[in-house]
């Protein structure tokens, strides 16, 4: 059986829903649900409950601690992990997971599907060994085997990028990544302080697994492009705004013959 885990903090919309996609189209197909909440004030425990979800709280929040938290929380040797945003797809999402473990007692996880790079590398068969960042597992709508993490934990010193670099490890293992057709969605909108909370985060990510360093005229000229392109895309936006105001004035006073 598999063990659907998700990672949530005050999405109670986006988890409510989710839920639901879950016990109304594939229950038959997980064993259990579980909601690994970092300290919500919504409505999240609220909802998990409705929906026959297991609520467990975290509070020192980390990307490879709460990993590793869901995967010892999960009881069962699939363990597939959301974020609370997003949610399955395909019909046949968790059988076709299901199928590629049973089938390959060497394999260690299972990227899903979610954008046109994810489809782009499995129609051309990259594999994770060839591309372990686009092709490697990614900690919403991926399948691992909790045997091979029980071996091979995640890492909680990492800032982000715990998935990639807990790829990297366990192909040179021995074992494999593969993709799997399991199609999802991943939809989110980050306010202006998460957006810099993940910046901080992929920094230093970036620097720890792929060692992507920083100066002062990369930092400079990030800065500089960005202003140039907020002050562009004011301009632009001022410009298209008064065009559809003079064209609404315009439509006013010769509008077409209705039909």
């Amino acid at each position: 059986m598999i063990s659907v885990v998700i990672r949530n903090k005050n999405q109670d919309n986006a988890l409510g829903f989710l839920l639901k996609n879950l016990t109304e189209r594939y229950l038959n197909d997980i064993g259990e649900i579980i909601v690994i909440d970092n300290l919500s004030t919504d409505k999240s425990e609220e909802f998990s409950k409705q929906y026959g979800a297991r609520f467990v709280t975290i509070e020192k929040f980390s990307y490879g601690g709460s990993a590793n938290f869901a995967a010892k929380q999960a009881k069962f040797p699939i363990v597939v992990m959301f974020s609370a945003h997003s949610y399955p797809v395909s019909h046949d999402f968790f059988k076709l997971i299901k199928d590629k473990f049973d089938k390959n007692s060497n394999l260690a996880g299972l990227r899903c599907l979610h954008s046109p790079n994810d489809y782009r590398n499995y129609i051309n068969k990259i594999s994770a060994n060839e591309d372990p960042n686009k092709s490697g597992l990614i900690f919403s709508g991926s399948a691992f085997s909790k045997k091979i993490w029980e071996a091979h934990p995640f890492r909680e010193d990492v800032a982000t990028f715990e998935d990639k670099e807990w790829t990297n490890r366990v192909l040179k293992a021995g074992y494999e990544i593969d993709m799997v057709a399991s199609i999802f969605c991943y939809q989110i909108k980050r306010n202006k302080k998460q957006l810099y909370f993940r910046f901080k985060n992929d920094l230093i990510g970036n620097y720890q697994l792929w060692h992507e360093d920083i100066s002062f005229l990369k930092a400079s000229k990030g800065f500089i492009m960005t202003v140039f392109r907020l002050i562009i895309g004011f301009f632009i936006d001022i410009w298209y705004t008064i065009k559809r105001y003079l064209y609404s004035l315009k439509f006013m006073f010769n509008k077409p013959n209705k039909f």
